[in-house]
């Protein structure tokens, strides 16, 4: 089954511009199943979700529970957690890398960098946490390994940085409008 790992909806990312209901649609349409919700340090795409659309329509559609998590000091990182958790803390911008690892997994979660070498400001390798210990990686559950919003070699580079720390990839529009 073919998901898309990072989408952001305008229920939920201040720059998203699609709502949930019509990115199902459009995914369905280009053959994938289903789409983990990655809005920016909210949940709020994926609670219209719940709300709203789940098991009135596309039942043959899976929607993920998942944040973009802005982190203090590690850009960028999506997270992945059961659906049953209600954990607001991650709504909250601006945990340390250090603190967040341990409180996503002691829930259920697991974490990976979001365009981890991308020229983006909030792309993991670019922050000094990375350059200070790149063995950091090793505790991530995944890595983006493709982003659309990222040129190749940034995407190959993510896949390096997978295969160095034998770590599953993931793949992901990033989109935040439909041209994305």
């Amino acid at each position: 089954m073919k998901i898309d790992m990072h989408c952001h909806t305008k229920e939920g990312s201040i720059d998203g511009k699609v709502s949930i209901e019509e990115y199902i649609r459009m995914l369905r349409n280009q053959g994938f199943g289903g789409m983990l919700v990655t809005d920016h340090d909210s949940y709020g795409g994926f609670r219209h979700w719940k709300k709203n659309i789940k098991g009135q329509k596309y039942s043959d559609f899976v929607v993920l529970k998942g944040i973009e998590y802005d982190t203090l000091d590690a850009g960028h990182i999506i997270v992945i957690m059961p659906e049953s958790i209600k954990l607001r803390l991650l709504e909250l911008r601006g945990i340390p890398i250090q603190m967040l690892i341990p409180i996503v997994h002691n829930y259920g979660g697991i974490l990976g960098p979001a365009h981890p070498c991308g020229e983006k400001y909030m792309s993991f390798r670019n922050t000094r946490t990375y350059r200070r210990d790149p063995k950091i990686v090793e505790q991530f559950d995944f890595v983006e390994v493709f982003n659309a919003c990222e040129d190749e070699e940034s995407n190959a580079t993510a896949c390096r940085l997978a295969d160095k720390y034998h770590k599953p990839g993931v793949g992901g529009s990033d989109s935040h409008k439909t041209d994305c």
